[in-house]
């Protein structure tokens, strides 16, 4: 398996490298010649067949620019001395729009290569404008372009500087994530390949965003959509796992791993029927025999996706065991002792938590965040490991973020994030969203519940967790 991936690997990257160089023949010939030189349409013809070869290997085709390297379908293209003029004309081209992504998918034709690259060069020409990414974009849906689309760069940490702009990258790539999990399930359900390429690059983004930008992201979590359900709770499942991970101090390629596990998790259930899935009320007992299948089945579906040989086993093991206490009491029923993965304890307590924290078909009042966490803790029942737990409540605090609390001055408030401070974790950083005389604030000031008057008591401390329903909050609405 070892030498067909690394064969596909040596394959993608000589593709990918005549690619790039019929891509700088058609913008050259196109800068010299008119459209109708011969020239240019062979130039097009060469192009418009390498895509196709590229896109028969992996069904679809990305060129990132990240610094000075491009990537095709995630795989760094050497610069050599024979190449390196041509490269870097598409570098230049590039920047000069703010180009840092092409996308193509496999319906991809030869006119659309065609508009893409007279436009880039068009707007190349034009001086340097701030949203000359933006407008190409337009010019292509207005071309009926459909089938390639351009994207600006992947943001640097510069560039990440303005905690809006933080907010704006984590919204992004939270919904690209929803996006790219909802376009899986349904394919595995309907029978059609999978791209395990467009999973890989957005559990790097989540990554990427844990690292980096986690309060923006966990805030993100708190986004409760009942209609899809299905794939923002992978999602939540996945941001959580990391941030556990992130505090157990694994290495980024040990988090790219956990983040695979924990988005396909849940897979097994595309193999569940949706009237069981979706059901009103108590299961039947066959229909809570084919709810505790998924397990196993999601086993199954991880090795029936196209570029299996990419997928971690630790996927599968994930799949298999999240829903095994660590007392081995919960299913699939185990027919020997074994121990379970730490991927899989880790996966199981943030499924445990986001799956009680939001409303079901068959659970329409969801338990608060901190009384799930609380339940997690000392119930032993729940069979989830303690040393995870408390890593999940460090993270968290013991008020989680989306708690609704009121204050001894009588406001109400949301919780923001945890306290920076791991001795203040019954104090986190909360926004006021109502005054002490009830009237709402849209955009409230965060109070950190740990500040202290000059005599050394405390500004603010929470009275009680309350349900915002009762004062028609969503507390997802201040993190989106």
């Amino acid at each position: 398996m070892a030498d067909t991936v690394q064969s596909t690997e040596v394959m993608l990257r000589q593709a990918g490298r005549e690619f790039l160089l019929d891509l700088y023949a058609v913008l050259r010939n196109l800068k010299l010649y008119p459209l109708e030189n011969q020239q240019v349409q062979r130039s097009l013809d060469e192009l418009d067949a390498t895509a196709k070869r590229l896109l028969g290997l992996e069904q679809e085709l990305e060129v990132l620019i990240a610094g000075e390297f491009i990537f095709v379908n995630s795989t760094r293209l050497r610069l050599d001395l024979d190449n390196f003029a041509s490269f870097s004309h598409i570098l230049t081209t590039l920047r000069q729009v703010g180009v840092g992504v092409i996308r193509a998918d496999e319906g991809v034709e030869r006119r659309e290569w065609q508009i893409l690259l007279s436009l880039l060069l068009s707007f190349a020409a034009r001086e340097l404008a701030p949203n000359k990414v933006y407008e190409l974009q337009q010019k292509l849906v207005q071309a009926g372009v459909t089938h390639v689309e351009v994207e600006p760069p992947v943001e640097t940490d510069e560039q990440l500087a303005s905690e809006e702009k933080a907010k704006e990258v984590a919204k992004r790539t939270y919904e690209r994530t929803v996006a790219v999990t909802k376009e899986v399930v349904n394919s595995i359900r309907m029978g059609r390949s999978a791209s395990v390429k467009k999973v890989k690059r957005a559990v790097q983004g989540i990554v990427d965003q844990v690292l980096k930008n986690e309060v923006s992201l966990i805030g993100l979590t708190t986004i409760r959509d009942y209609d899809e359900y299905t794939f923002t709770h992978s999602v939540n499942v996945t941001i959580f796992a990391l941030s556990i991970g992130k505090r157990l101090g694994l290495t980024k390629l040990q988090l790219y791993d956990l983040g695979m596990a924990a988005l396909f998790h849940d897979v097994g259930k595309s193999r569940v029927p949706l009237e069981v899935l979706n059901k009103d009320g108590a299961l039947s007992d066959d229909e809570w025999r084919m709810m505790q299948a998924h397990p196993w089945l999601g086993v199954l579906t991880l090795f029936g996706l196209r570029g299996y040989g990419e997928i971690p086993y630790r996927s599968m093991i994930v799949a298999f065991e999240h829903h095994m206490k660590i007392d081995l009491t919960g299913y699939p029923k185990t027919i020997r002792p074994r121990t379970l993965s730490v991927f899989s304890k880790i996966v199981s307590v943030a499924d445990a938590f986001d799956a009680a924290t939001t409303r079901r078909s068959y659970q329409t009042l969801p338990l608060q965040p901190a009384e799930v966490l609380r339940e997690l803790w000392t119930n032993p029942r729940r069979g989830q490991d303690p040393v995870l737990v408390k890593a999940f409540i460090n993270l968290t605090g013991i008020y989680p973020v989306g708690t609704c609390v009121i204050l001894d001055t009588y406001e109400l408030g949301i919780v923001n994030s945890a306290n920076p401070d791991i001795t203040h974790l019954a104090r986190p950083v909360v926004r006021i969203v109502a005054t002490a005389d009830g009237a709402r604030v849209d955009s409230g000031e965060f109070v950190d519940l740990a500040e202290t008057n000059p005599d050394g008591s405390f500004k603010r401390s929470i009275i009680k967790v309350t349900d915002p329903d009762k004062y028609g909050i969503n507390p997802s609405d201040y993190f989106v």
